[in-house]
């Protein structure tokens, strides 16, 4: 089994997902048109997709642990692909919010089984950059599958985005199927066994830093585009190249991450989160400025994103009795921190404390998430001095 073919098919499943993910978001006032409802509820299907990412994640990973892993995959990419031909051919809007729901069951089962393969293909010391891998798929599509989408979407229609995003899915289930053997059936999963994992201090520490590490990061990009519009004066034009330059970051953040993961989780993760704090709380002085804005959006793509390679393989480490499951529930954890970081935005919002406040939001939840961090690294200390006593 090839490491190169295994991560390619991956990061091509990575892809789709991110696309059918974040693609909505773009073509919202066309959906709603479409469907004929309003915006607010055309809002909903991004709603009901991170729903279901976090109670689909432990449900589906549970379900098809005991599959062997090419098996596994490719069914979730099939759910995936269903999900998207349903919502092409939805006639009404609660059709296409079901299958929008539906789209979603496979997300956090095949970063979490994905993760766990990506990990099994390498050195030990090489694990949170195959992880990382992976996830750059994610970041990629942010640049190039979510534009191409989006413009589909907006000069054919946005069903045939939808379709488009389907033939991902069966890309990516043949790209699984060559890539890795067919494997051994998995052990029935001891459902009791793998949540007391699950609930121990540290991976519940762990899960926590990364709702923050989330809820950090959309607490600016779910505004970004007012934010951009009221603090740099910036044209719809700019603000697309401010979502390129973001998607840019990400990719460069993604890569940085694997790498500083593989020399020490803890360290690279006080350091992105530091630094991502330092980032946000500052921003307002710059975003005056075009220059200033591009700069600074561009470098907090980077650290927004180089802290979930450490974040995901915390999780995995701490839970390395059932790593799996618990790399999917984080997966829905980074999504329940999308929620908080939007909540949290909107609320600095309505509260009128101004938009220069909305990064700086996020910063406080990145310093939590710092703190965090540093108390989970105080327990590992004592763990092991009691452990050598």
């Amino acid at each position: 089994m090839k490491a190169g073919r295994v991560l390619f098919a991956l990061a091509i499943g990575a892809f789709g997902i991110g696309t059918t993910e974040f693609t909505p978001m773009g073509l919202l006032p066309v959906i709603a048109q479409g469907v004929d409802v309003s915006i607010p509820s055309a809002g909903m299907l991004i709603t009901a997709y991170a729903i279901g990412v976090m109670v689909g994640a432990p449900i589906m990973t549970l379900l098809f642990s005991r599959f062997g892993k090419r098996a596994a995959l490719m069914a979730l990419m099939a759910i995936f692909t269903l999900g998207n031909l349903l919502s092409a051919l939805s006639p009404d809007y609660y059709t296409l919010l079901a299958s929008r729901l539906v789209t979603s069951l496979n997300h956090g089962a095949f970063f979490g089984l994905g993760a766990v393969v990506a990990a099994s293909v390498v050195p030990k010391d090489k694990q949170a950059s195959a992880v990382a891998t992976m996830f750059m798929g994610l970041t990629i599509a942010n640049i190039g599958g979510v534009p191409a989408a989006t413009w589909v979407g907006q000069q054919v229609g946005w069903r045939m985005a939808f379709a488009g995003t389907a033939v991902l899915g069966l890309l990516a289930m043949a790209a699984l199927w060559y890539a890795l053997p067919k494997g051994e059936r998995g052990s029935v999963p001891h459902v009791r066994r793998e949540l007391a994992v699950i609930a121990r201090p540290s991976v519940l520490l762990a899960m926590a830093t990364t709702v923050l590490g989330a809820g950090a990061m959309f607490t600016l990009y779910t505004y970004v585009a007012p934010v951009l519009a009221q603090l740099t004066g910036a044209s719809d034009s700019f603000v697309t190249l401010g979502l390129v330059l973001i998607g840019i970051g990400f990719t460069l953040g993604n890569s940085l991450g694997g790498r500083l993961a593989d020399w020490s989780l803890d360290g690279s993760a006080r350091i992105f989160l530091g630094v991502l704090a330092l980032i946000m709380l500052l921003m307002p002085l710059v975003l005056g400025s075009h220059i200033g804005a591009a700069i600074a959006l561009l470098v907090w793509g980077m650290f927004t994103f180089a802290v979930v390679p450490p974040l995901q393989m915390r999780v995995m480490t701490a839970a390395i009795e059932a790593p799996g499951l618990a790399s999917s529930i984080n997966v829905g954890a980074f999504n329940l921190g999308n929620a908080v970081g939007a909540a949290l935005g909107g609320a600095v919002i309505s509260l009128d404390l101004g938009y220069a406040a909305v990064p700086m939001a996020g910063g406080v939840l990145a310093a939590a998430g710092l703190l965090l961090v540093w108390l989970g690294g105080r327990n590992k200390a004592t763990e092991q001095k009691l452990k050598a006593a």
